[in-house]
């Protein structure tokens, strides 16, 4: 995980920056469902959008990107002779998901969501709040006696609430020598007590707010200890399940993506290698999610519109603090798991982003009017210039109206 505008950690690749169903395993096994007949897309993506995807994948060399947006009220598109219909959906790819066979990209796959699977978990450790089953301001000493005490650290004066915010002062395991090379660690299993160690064992980062995964790995081990259930379960029971997301699933130590997906795609030495088979257990509830636009979407959604906190959650939720901008990009502050940046159309979105190890960047966030916008690339940007053209794929989501398909040729 490293900076750039989602998180991403020194490796290059980052979980970055942005509630349950059956049990993670039964989840795990579930097969994709394709979008009803109803909810295709009926409008276009509009000229500036598709014009930067095509940009991403030609200029700055992104194998594959798609995005999807659905509109909270339905809005009305105009086609180029003056037509007019409604728009509840719509969207836009551009490249290829699989180089190997030459598939095209689709808006249907799925795909590693990295960080924005800490949104997930922050929602439910809101929830434990709301339930007064654990507080915001208490220490995390209260859940995890002794977890954090050595060195430079002290679990009796770190909040939950810090956690949650990246503003505990914990450095992230991440940034340790050997994950300058994450290859090296692609088909390891990880245990949180294990990321938590190695985390305590580097020294403080220098600025107050610091974006660390391993925040929300202790985030996850507090929900256990209150619950007595893994966090994956807890997160599965009571967001995945209610909001009926069946194509987002925990992979545990499996390194494949279940039932249809996109690839993702690095660069080592300057040869372009397909990093889609990872053990993400380095993650956990950090960043192992796997997910697909249509879920993300419905799930930023419900998050935003007050579907799965209570007013209280999701205006502490809401309370941010200046991110820094060489971790994630100028105008971002960071709240409880939850991004705002704002538009240049006015108006601010609410979501989160992030990357992995091998590939997949993601996105999911909500603006003004409720219009959701969920973007998957099948590779992180390898500079800074491609980064920016990602951003201004999400403005022109957010900022563009649709147009409507033609029907007759």
């Amino acid at each position: 995980m490293t900076p750039l505008p989602f998180v991403v950690t020194r490796m290059g690749a980052v979980l970055v920056s942005a509630v349950l169903v059956l049990a993670a395993a039964s989840v795990s096994g579930a097969r994709p469902l394709p979008l009803a007949s109803g909810s295709e897309p009926l409008c276009a993506a509009g000229e500036g959008l598709r014009s930067e995807l095509r940009e991403l994948v030609g200029e700055h060399r992104i194998a594959g990107a798609a995005v999807l947006v659905t509109e909270e009220r339905v809005v009305t598109g105009k086609g180029r002779d003056g037509s007019e219909r409604d728009c509840g959906r719509w969207s836009a790819s551009a490249g290829t998901a699989d180089l190997g066979t030459g598939r095209p990209m689709n808006i249907t796959d799925r795909f590693r969501a990295g960080s924005v699977t800490k949104t997930f978990t922050a929602t439910v450790v809101l929830q434990l709040a709301a339930e007064r089953r654990l507080s915001l301001d208490a220490p995390v000493d209260r859940y995890l006696p002794g977890l954090i005490r050595t060195g430079s650290y002290e679990g009796r004066r770190i909040t939950v609430r810090q956690l949650l915010q990246h503003t505990s002062g914990l450095p992230d395991y991440l940034e340790a020598p050997e994950w300058q090379y994450p290859e090296r660690q692609r088909y390891r299993h990880f245990e949180s007590d294990q990321l938590v160690a190695r985390a305590l064992e580097l020294p403080p980062p220098d600025a107050a707010w610091h974006y660390a995964t391993t925040n929300y790995i202790i985030a996850g081990m507090i929900i256990r200890a209150v619950t007595g259930h893994t966090p994956e379960a807890e997160i599965t029971r009571r967001v995945l399940r209610p909001l009926g997301l069946q194509d987002t699933y925990w992979p545990g130590d499996r390194t494949r993506i279940q039932g249809p997906h996109s690839r993702s795609y690095f660069t080592d030495y300057g040869r372009r290698s397909d990093g889609t088979e990872w053990n993400t257990t380095f993650a956990g509830v950090g960043g192992a999610l796997v997910s697909t636009l249509a879920d993300l979407g419905r799930f930023a959604t419900a998050l935003v519109g007050g579907r799965l906190l209570p007013p209280a959650q999701l205006a502490a939720m809401r309370q941010t603090v200046t991110a820094d901008p060489d971790r994630l990009w100028p105008g971002a502050r960071y709240g409880l798991g939850l991004v705002s940046t704002p538009l240049r159309c006015g108006g601010r979105w609410w979501g989160h982003a992030g990357t992995v190890p091998g590939g997949h960047r993601a996105f999911t966030a909500v603006g003004p009017g409720g219009r959701a916008v969920a973007v998957v690339l099948t590779e992180v940007p390898a500079t800074l210039e491609a980064d920016q053209a990602f951003l201004d794929v999400v403005q022109s989501a957010f900022c563009t109206r649709p147009l409507t398909r033609r029907t007759h040729p």
